[in-house]
């Protein structure tokens, strides 16, 4: 259905330090580096010419709990804020499992696993 997503950052050395480390706990690497733009598989980033992404929520697929809890924890101890704990979210549906960042831009970033 989608085939990329493509944010506009501010400071886009802030936003790799961000991304390289909550993305490496759900085994998402950088897959291209070229000028303001960084890659992730489908999700890019990029600064420069353009106007600011605002109000984005990504949510990152994990394999398991334990890589939603990796992800939460890696992002805290980076510095950057939660913005919801690692925990069930039965609301959302059954066995939903996630943890919610708030990335330089203050980009809501999800890390999610359908147990």
């Amino acid at each position: 259905m989608i085939d990329h997503v493509h944010i506009r950052v501010a400071d886009l050395a802030e936003s790799i330090r961000f991304y390289d480390a909550v993305l490496a706990t759900l085994e998402i690497e950088k897959t291209a580096e070229q000028g303001s733009t960084v890659e992730y598989g489908d999700f890019i980033v990029s600064a420069g010419d353009g106007p600011l992404s605002t109000h984005v929520h990504v949510g990152f697929r994990a394999t398991d709990r334990k890589q939603v809890v990796a992800f939460h924890r890696t992002g805290i101890e980076a510095g950057f804020s939660d913005n919801w704990q690692p925990g069930l979210r039965e609301h959302y549906g059954p066995g939903y499992y996630s943890a919610f960042l708030i990335d330089p831009d203050g980009h809501n970033v999800e890390a999610v696993f359908y147990g």
